[in-house]
Formats: C-alpha cells, sequence, structure tokens
C-alpha cells in the first residue's frame, strides 16, 4: 500500500454541525497523509525523474500531503461513495462549482445548496501541486527534488505572463504561485522576450535592459524569484522570459497522490490507518479548469492503477478543461500554466485514436486505459469559452477539423452552450477582481452549476447501476454547427458597440524536443496550428449546439463564450481567457430601434413576465426529460430567470434614474 499514514490532526462539526436533509450532520477532517512508492514498479514508470529522488531504507520515495475529508458522522447515511475534488491551486472548489458555494477563501468549507452532501458522499481533498503559497485553506504536497551524482537537477525553464497593469517587476512564477527563481542572477545567457500577442513577431531585449531583481524602496535589488524591466512591462504584451533555474521537483508525484489516495480509501484497513475501511465502494474525481486538465493527463498517463494493480476511480468528470492537459509531469513543470504554447498543448486530444498527418503521431487520450482495462467513466464537460480557446473541439472532431469523432462507449461530451470557465455572475460585472482583468462587454452571467449537479448524478448512475446517461451533445461538423469562429463575425458586429475578436485564439503543433517529460527545447519550434471550431449562432446570435439552458432558448440577451480585453488592460482586439459576454436585449421597441439593434426586444418576445417564466418553465422541463437537468433544479432555473427578466426589462429605466 503506497499510503503508509494517514495522521489526523483534527476533526470537528462541519459548517456549524448543519443538518444535511436526511444524511443529518456531518465532520471535518484534516490530516497529513504520507506516501511511499516504488520508483522501480510499472505503476509509477511514467512519473518524470521518480528514478532519481532520493530513497528510503526499502528503496521506496517518500512524500507527504495535505488531506481534508466532510462526510456524514453517522456512517449508516453515508452513500459508500468518495468524491474527490482536485484542488485547484491548494483551493477546493467542487463546492463552488457544483454546489453554488460563494467565492471566498473558505469556499471549499462553505456548503453552499448542500447537493453532494444530502446525498451521503464522503467529500475528500488531497494536496497535489508543488508550488502552492501558503495561505488560509489552501491545501499542500511536499516532494523531493531530482538528484544526480553532480547534485540536485537544474536547467532551463519559461516564465510567459500578460499583464493586466503597468508594472516594472513580475514574480517568476505562473498565476502567483511559488517561484521558480534564477539559478544565477547575472545569468548572461538568459533572455526576455516581448510580442504584442501570443502569436505576434518576438522582439528581444538586450541583456542589460532588465534583471533579476525587485524594487525595494525604488532601489534596484537583485532577487532571483523576480525579473525587473526599466521600461516596466505594459498591459497587454505577453512577455516570456528564459533562464536556469536550480531545482526539479518531481510534481508528477501529486499524479500518484491522487491515485493511491483513492486506493488506500477504497482498500485499505482500519489496520492500515484507512479512516473510512470497509465503508467505502466507489470512488469519483472532479477536477474544473487546471484541475480537470490535470484529469485529462491521469488518464492519458494511465494513472488510474495501484501498484496492487487495483482500479482506483470509477468514473471521473473533467469539467472545462477543453482538450488540453497541463505541465503535471514535466521536469520544472509550471502546473498553473494556461498559456497555449506548452506541452499541455500537445497530441493527442480525443479519446479515441488518430494519426495526426503533419507530424505523423498516433494516439488516443484513454490508449494505456483501454489496454491495460482500468478504464473508467467519464464526462468531459466544457463551455463556450474553452471552444473559444481554441482547443475545445479538439475532443471530438479530427485533428484536419474535417471530422466528426464518435466518442468511446464508456465517454460522454457534453458543451454547456454559452456559458463560460466558471458560473456566470450576476447582477452584471466587467471586472475580475482577482486578476484585474477587464472586459469590453459585461461577463457572462449563465449560471450552468444545475448542468454540473446533473452530471454527478447521472455518473454515479451510470457507474452504479449500468444506466446510460444522455447523449453527448456539443458542435458537430455533419449538422453545421462546428464552425470557424470568423463564421460568426458578421452576425455579432452587425449588433451595437460589440468588440469582435480580431486574434481569435488557437493551439498550434509544438515541438519541445519533449522525451518522458524533460523537454530540451526552449521556447518550442512552432509548426502547422489546428482547427479551433466554435458553435455556429441563432439569430440571436446565441449558440446553437450543445447543452441549452432557458438563457439560450428562451434568452433575454445574448451569451458568448469570448470577450474581448477593454483598453484600459491593453491588447486590443485579443480575448480574455476563460472570459464570455453577456449582451442584453433591448428591454423595448423604442430603446431596439435607437440601439440600431436588429435582436428584437424583450417587450417583442414576451407578452408579460408570467409568459416568460412559462416559457422558461417549459424549456427546462424537456432538460429534465433529456436527462441534462435534475427534476430538483427546476425552480432554481426558474428562479434564476425571473430575477434576469426584472433585471433587463428594467435596467434602461433604472439607468435613467440614476443619471437624473
Amino acid at each position: 500500500m503506497a499510503v503508509t499514514a494517514l495522521e489526523i490532526k483534527s476533526r470537528q462539526p462541519y459548517a456549524d454541525g448543519v443538518s444535511f436533509s436526511d444524511v443529518g450532520p456531518c465532520e471535518l477532517v484534516d490530516a497529513e497523509v504520507r506516501f511511499a512508492v516504488d520508483p522501480d514498479h510499472p505503476a509509477n514508470e511514467l512519473i518524470t525523474d521518480l528514478k532519481l529522488a532520493p530513497r528510503d531504507a526499502d528503496g521506496k520515495v517518500s512524500f507527504s500531503a495535505d488531506f481534508r475529508m466532510v462526510r456524514p458522522v453517522d456512517p449508516q447515511r453515508r452513500n459508500r461513495r468518495v468524491f474527490l475534488d482536485v484542488l485547484n491551486r491548494g483551493r477546493q472548489r467542487a463546492l463552488r462549482y457544483i454546489q453554488d458555494a460563494p467565492e471566498t477563501l473558505d469556499a471549499g468549507l462553505n456548503p453552499g445548496g448542500g447537493f453532494l452532501t444530502r446525498q451521503g458522499y464522503t467529500l475528500v481533498w488531497c494536496g497535489w501541486q508543488h508550488d502552492v503559497p501558503d495561505g488560509p485553506g489552501l491545501l499542500h504536497i511536499r516532494v523531493p527534488g531530482a538528484v544526480t551524482s553532480e547534485g540536485p537537477v537544474s536547467g532551463k525553464i519559461a516564465i510567459t505572463f500578460q499583464p493586466n497593469a503597468a508594472s516594472p517587476t513580475r514574480l517568476l512564477s505562473d498565476r502567483g504561485q511559488r517561484n521558480n527563481p534564477a539559478a544565477d542572477t547575472s545569468e548572461p545567457g538568459a533572455v526576455l522576450t516581448v510580442r504584442d500577442h501570443e502569436y505576434a513577431p518576438i522582439h528581444v531585449f538586450p541583456r542589460d535592459q532588465w534583471a533579476f531583481a525587485r524594487l525595494e524602496d525604488g532601489q534596484v535589488v537583485p532577487d532571483a524569484g523576480y525579473v525587473y524591466l526599466a521600461a516596466g512591462f505594459v498591459p497587454g504584451k505577453v512577455y516570456r522570459v528564459i533562464y536556469t533555474t536550480p531545482a526539479a521537483p518531481i510534481i508528477g508525484l501529486g499524479m500518484v497522490a491522487t491515485r493511491d489516495i483513492a486506493a488506500f480509501l477504497k482498500y485499505g484497513t482500519e489496520q492500515e490507518g484507512n479512516p473510512c475501511a470497509g465503508g467505502i465502494e466507489r470512488a469519483y474525481a472532479f477536477g474544473a479548469s487546471q484541475s480537470g486538465r490535470f484529469l485529462r493527463h491521469m488518464l492519458y498517463l494511465g494513472l488510474n492503477e495501484d501498484e496492487s494493480g487495483r482500479i482506483a476511480y470509477d468514473g471521473i468528470i473533467a469539467h472545462i478543461a477543453g482538450g488540453r492537459r497541463g505541465e503535471f509531469n514535466l521536469r520544472f513543470g509550471q502546473p498553473s500554466n494556461v498559456l497555449e504554447h506548452s506541452v499541455g498543448s500537445m497530441f493527442p486530444f480525443s479519446d479515441v485514436e488518430q494519426t495526426d498527418p503533419e507530424t505523423a503521431r498516433t494516439g488516443g487520450l484513454l490508449d494505456r486505459l483501454t489496454a491495460s482495462g482500468k478504464l473508467p467513466k467519464v464526462f468531459f464537460t466544457n463551455t463556450a469559452a474553452e471552444y473559444w480557446g481554441g482547443h475545445a473541439a479538439l475532443i471530438h472532431t479530427d485533428v484536419t477539423g474535417s471530422n466528426d469523432l464518435a466518442p468511446s462507449e464508456s465517454v460522454r461530451i457534453y458543451h454547456f452552450a454559452g456559458t463560460h470557465h466558471s458560473s456566470g455572475k450576476f447582477p452584471l460585472g466587467d471586472v475580475d477582481p482577482a486578476n484585474g482583468a477587464r472586459g469590453w462587454h459585461a461577463f457572462n452571467s449563465v449560471d450552468l452549476t444545475p448542468l454540473l449537479r446533473a452530471a454527478v448524478f447521472h455518473l454515479d448512475r451510470w457507474v452504479s447501476h449500468g444506466e446510460a446517461p444522455a447523449p453527448s451533445r456539443h458542435p458537430r461538423l455533419d449538422d453545421g454547427t462546428a464552425v470557424l469562429p470568423g463564421h460568426t463575425a458578421a452576425a455579432f458586429r452587425s449588433l451595437p458597440e460589440v468588440d469582435f475578436p480580431t486574434h481569435p485564439r488557437y493551439i498550434c503543433r509544438l515541438d519541445f524536443d519533449e522525451e518522458q517529460g524533460v523537454a530540451t527545447r526552449l521556447p518550442a519550434t512552432v509548426g502547422k496550428p489546428y482547427p479551433n471550431l466554435v458553435s455556429a449562432v441563432d439569430r440571436d446570435r446565441n449558440e446553437m449546439a450543445g447543452i441549452r439552458l432557458p438563457d439560450l432558448t428562451v434568452p433575454l440577451a445574448t451569451h458568448t463564450g469570448w470577450n474581448t480585453r477593454h483598453p484600459d488592460i491593453g491588447g486590443m482586439g485579443q480575448t480574455i481567457p476563460m472570459i464570455g459576454s453577456t449582451m442584453p436585449f433591448p428591454p423595448n421597441q423604442e430603446e431596439r430601434e435607437a440601439w440600431g439593434d436588429p435582436r428584437l426586444s424583450i417587450d417583442e418576445r414576451y407578452a408579460s413576465r408570467d409568459d416568460y417564466l412559462e416559457r422558461v418553465r417549459g424549456e427546462a422541463r424537456k432538460l429534465v426529460d433529456e436527462r441534462y437537468l435534475l427534476a430538483e433544479d427546476l425552480e432554481t432555473v426558474i428562479g434564476h430567470a425571473a430575477e434576469r427578466y426584472d433585471f433587463f426589462r428594467n435596467r434602461i429605466k433604472e439607468a435613467q434614474a440614476a443619471n437624473d
């Protein structure tokens, strides 16, 4: 057993002891879990640099991680299923994405609507990311570094960033994680470049115009953890610094921890310290965004079988990952990297095997698991933002963009039409307080959490009872709903004050000269682009393909998976990664004509508020009948619709009153 100990640090009532329906109160358990894995075992052979890790007296590689669990206090009310939420940069996210928990530092502990807890799940979190900074509620993993007889392994790393505000300094990390320090602040071969956007020509800064340094009381102070540019970093530009870093943490052990904690909770005994001994029949994993890409990478590496040959996860939901994986098993990898020019953007993308005619590479995401017979049931769920990110369609079309691909029997692919990367926020806003990004349009407001709750429910029915879920639903070439982004340009540009992207995102064939998780070519050689297909739109400019909530079938606005950068943050014409738009309809004919808007107004569409809500109810019931929505969420969807109707219908009146 790879888990050698699970040391409980604290046990306390969850959510102040509130009772969750018939399940009753739950408990919160915090612990540290310790692992020791065999670097020579076939189950671990694809973990980069594992053979270079220090070994203990038994020849094992030891590491540890933070562990958290929430479960019903009464064992008889537990549903005998582990639901592991793959941490997102150390944060617990499933309760936000699935249970509508608020966006706070302790969102992982706030039960929100309690969907998972009400069903009796044992909710689990386990640290996996090596560079998570210290902070409230963040969970960590502690892994060894790769060493040789000459000492710690060092080598080249690339840090890429696009600032939203002017600044002379930048931390050498991705998205605020622990930095990747320079081995030598005076390294002559280090390179800093800039370009106007990800695909624009590159300008190289002379070495004397920048330094590994920070500002302290207005003075430039050498610092291996920062990069300093005398002229200042300009908002909207894309910068990349390539340099030597002095250590190579074995970050692939995060995947081993994620695999083995599920196996331990399913199969470990009480004598081995398993707090769930004899109480778990099934294990599911959920990951969103970075965590969804992490799960896709685990699937690709076939890491669903422990050292004893036992299956870890019975079902997986990889949400908003699109066609990408990540730097989760790469020497000097940055797990938070979301940029297009990354090893996370490499072939294969689809679960079924295909050949790339440009590179002659053949493969499929699930090849190893199919061969081993340890294949879980899998849902790939995406929003419009992943399609406009240039990669989601690659999971169900071939790499030439010519043919649809049928998923394997164990896979469902769902496109949540007209949504963006996280569930939409309401009332409307155009600024992300987390990073200062500001959109030209208001951010997308569609709430997709009801669709995720249905996915969780039906995944369990599929695994536990053999009930096949609803068929895949996504843009398709054979019915004309999968199109190039430019196909929608005229429709959007006909709307007043719309800024359509001039630089739609796509990913390219990349050659890092990478083998067994070690990339020796930085930057990568860039080859031919892959096709970036999105959904066609209807006359309201709403997406035609995928699972369409009443926001799209009984619309009050146009909802997109793209939004362009506001002049305040530079980079005009570029999209903001992962952010969509909501473009409200005019409230009445008079305003429509004054705006010059070709879309019918709200009053021209619906006789009254009651008429609108009755139509919403009818469309929501269809989704329940089709099994894309749960009956218990019917009133939730209608309640959201009522709130949005009042806002969109009255917004002109409110704006006029505010100006009086």
